[in-house]
């Protein structure tokens, strides 16, 4: 018989949420699913990691027939966790996080800890998908994705993931008419726009809560952003490495870096209608 893929799930909504019940009914289907999720809701958290707190780990009765722990860090912690105690004598075929109940399009994938555990799982060389659905709403469907989710998960697997690449996976919100189907796009250079709600609490002590708008400045129809828009799954390779390679030209020509040297005068500008003095 062939051996079936080792599939470990991770999320950020907690080891409750639907989205990963959704997610692990699917990888059940394809493969050996372990299961190893923060025990409550770490939505935020980026890629934050616990140093300074204990770490507990669980036997989690969550799923049933599945093995499952909860834990009580950061969806990286729970990745860190499954490598490197619960599978330290196997390796995961595919880790796959979500699914989520939000978007973690465009920018938000700074700020998803959905997607900061499959980078972690990208970044210990091992392939991964994060998976969101573009949907706040408080009693979400997830039902229209699990044939998405299946697709995408199946194609990772018999054709791989580059090293050091995890996809991010954003699915539209449910409607009348079917998914128009898959797009591989690039982050739209989108962000949200803050407010700070300032307010008192009944011992008329300040504190505020965060607000504002998602505002998409990017007109490309090769975003995620614009495959949303138009009803179709939005696939995005991602990588951990930051490093803005086109700058590092203009650092090295433009600055001047030597403790020891001069610096250059500064240009002088003369505004229009004053005498230069």
């Amino acid at each position: 018989m062939e051996k079936k893929p080792l599939i470990l799930v991770s999320n950020d909504d907690g080891i409750t949420a639907p989205g990963i019940h959704t997610l692990v009914k699917v990888m059940q289907r394809i493969g050996e699913v372990v299961v190893v999720a923060p025990d409550g809701p770490q939505s935020g958290m980026g890629h934050a990691i616990t140093i300074g707190n204990t770490l507990r780990l669980d036997r989690s009765l969550a799923f049933d027939e599945v093995e499952s722990y909860e834990c009580s860090g950061t969806p990286a912690d729970c990745v860190k966790l499954a490598k490197h105690h619960v599978l330290k004598d196997r390796k995961p075929d595919l880790v796959v996080s979500g699914i989520n109940h939000g978007s973690n399009s465009s920018i938000s994938v700074l700020y998803s800890g959905t997607m900061s555990a499959a980078i972690e799982a990208a970044i210990e060389g091992l392939p991964a998908i994060g998976f969101s659905l573009c949907d706040y709403g408080h009693d979400i469907d997830f039902s229209h994705t699990e044939e998405y989710v299946e697709l995408i998960t199946r194609q990772a697997l018999e054709h791989g993931i580059p090293a050091g690449v995890a996809l991010n996976v954003n699915f539209p919100k449910k409607s009348d008419q079917p998914i128009a189907g898959v797009k591989v796009c690039r982050q739209a250079r989108a962000k949200w726009e803050e407010e700070f709600d300032e307010r008192q609490d009944p011992r008329g002590r300040v504190y505020f809560w965060l607000t504002g708008n998602f505002v998409n400045h990017d007109k490309g129809e090769d975003t995620d952003e614009a495959a949303l828009a138009q009803n179709y799954v939005s696939v995005v390779p991602c990588q951990f490495d930051m490093t803005a390679n086109h700058a590092i030209t203009l650092l090295n020509n433009d600055w001047n870096l030597n403790p020891g040297a001069k610096a250059p005068a500064p240009s002088k500008t003369v505004e229009s209608g004053q005498a230069e003095g």
